[in-house]
């Protein structure tokens, strides 16, 4: 069967640069399937997909976005209609990968379109923009951002060589079968740098049960992609060991995840234990980019890049309501595990960050707020030591069984 690659932009004031690409998609022996999201000006190359239905798909009429001139609504309608119809094309199977081109207008729209596709559905932008913050673009998904270097503004010694080599790399992407994995039941668990012995030692030991661990970084991004995925129905449980994030979420922190952090695994039920590891920090760049009204805490270079602070009693009575509201919304076996010995590596007798009293504050607020029926289990050890890893693998392994004790 021929693999077919999507290519999305403005077939209008980029139809020379994207007739270029499609002839080089072809010559690779893949197919290619054109979502015009092109405004103003007569496609130069045909589309599969027109513009007027990616309009009408994104709730509004090509005519009436092109008489009112209004260029960001226009952007934003064709950004929606593409996110929903190339959508629909992966669902069918018309596409097995996408490739857009453009400046930022079209980096936006597609973007949007891939944002709204599966992870490791392939996905690739050459850009203008790719050097820069992608964030938001990128966001949680696997986007591959291929610098333009120069713009997307003709077929030159330069563009030729990168549009080769972009359409080289989606039909690649495109071809490459994923071998056949094991169906072993997934489990999404949560680390910093502060609980690496912890999560990793629970790991091993989850891992010899027949599952499989996915590991994220919680530094913001990696947060919101593991709820995406709890979200997305990849995961059957989860080791929240590290809730870190609601530290910055509440003081500003740089590795913030949001407000619905710990919402996914609550709205789909599945079991999960928490842990409120590395509460005690809160995360920004270099210590000269710590706010001004901070200036007087307990601050400690991790590294030249990040610089982390102390929480206090009241954050960390904060956070600990917090994670009780949201384990109090599971439709789910939930229990949490407290580390009366500290929340991570710098949080133990002798270490920068040991508090015991902040420490308390979290742990108190979480007793006093979760509802009946939730154990808080309790133990008298640091987050790293090794009977407080093998006790958490374990209880979430018994909430897996249905023998949670």
């Amino acid at each position: 069967m021929q693999r077919t690659i999507g290519m999305i932009g403005a077939m209008d004031t980029k139809g020379t640069e994207f007739a270029f690409l499609k002839r080089e998609i072809e010559r690779n022996g893949l197919g290619v399937r054109v979502y015009d999201t092109g405004v103003m000006g007569e496609p130069m190359l045909r589309p599969d997909v027109s513009r007027e239905a990616i309009a009408e798909a994104g709730g509004a009429a090509l005519a009436e976005l092109v008489a009112q001139a209004d260029r960001g609504k226009a952007m934003a309608a064709m950004a929606e209609g593409a996110a929903k119809l190339v959508r629909e094309s992966v669902l069918r199977g018309d596409i097995h990968g996408l490739i857009g081109m453009g400046g930022t207008a079209g980096t936006a729209v597609a973007s949007s379109a891939m944002r709204a596709l599966p992870v490791g559905f392939p996905k690739l932008i050459v850009s203008t923009v790719a050097a820069g913050d992608t964030r938001g673009y990128v966001g949680i998904k696997d986007i591959v951002m291929m610098p333009a270097v120069v713009d997307v503004a003709g077929i030159n010694r330069i563009s030729r060589q990168i549009f080769t080599r972009a359409a080289g790399a989606i039909c690649g992407m495109a071809s490459a079968d994923i071998e056949p994995a094991e169906d072993r039941k997934l489990i999404a668990a949560s680390m910093f740098g502060n609980t690496t012995s912890c999560v990793e030692r629970a790991r091993e030991r989850l891992e010899r049960e027949d599952t499989e661990v996915l590991v994220f970084h919680c530094t913001g991004v990696g947060g919101r992609t593991m709820e995406s995925l709890i979200d997305g129905g990849y995961i059957g449980a989860v080791l929240d060991i590290t809730t870190t994030e609601w530290a910055d979420e509440i003081a500003g922190g740089v590795f913030a995840a949001g407000p619905d952090r710990g919402d996914a695994a609550a709205r789909r039920g599945i079991p999960q234990v928490i842990v409120p590891g590395c509460v005690d920090m809160v995360n920004f760049h270099a210590r000269d980019t710590v706010p001004g009204r901070y200036a007087g805490r307990n601050l400690y270079e991790w590294n030249p890049n990040i610089t982390l602070m102390r929480t206090t009693a009241e954050e960390n009575a904060r956070i600990g309501a917090i994670l009780a509201e949201k384990a109090n919304a599971s439709a789910g076996p939930v229990a949490f595990v407290l580390p009366l010995g500290g929340v991570s590596q710098l949080d133990s007798p002798g270490r920068p960050f040991w508090d015991p009293e902040a420490d308390r504050a979290c742990f108190d607020a979480i007793r006093q707020h979760v509802r009946s029926g939730i154990p808080v289990h309790e133990m008298a050890c640091n987050i790293n030591d090794p009977e407080f890893a093998d006790r958490v693998a374990q209880l979430l392994l018994d909430m897996m069984s249905g023998q949670q004790r």
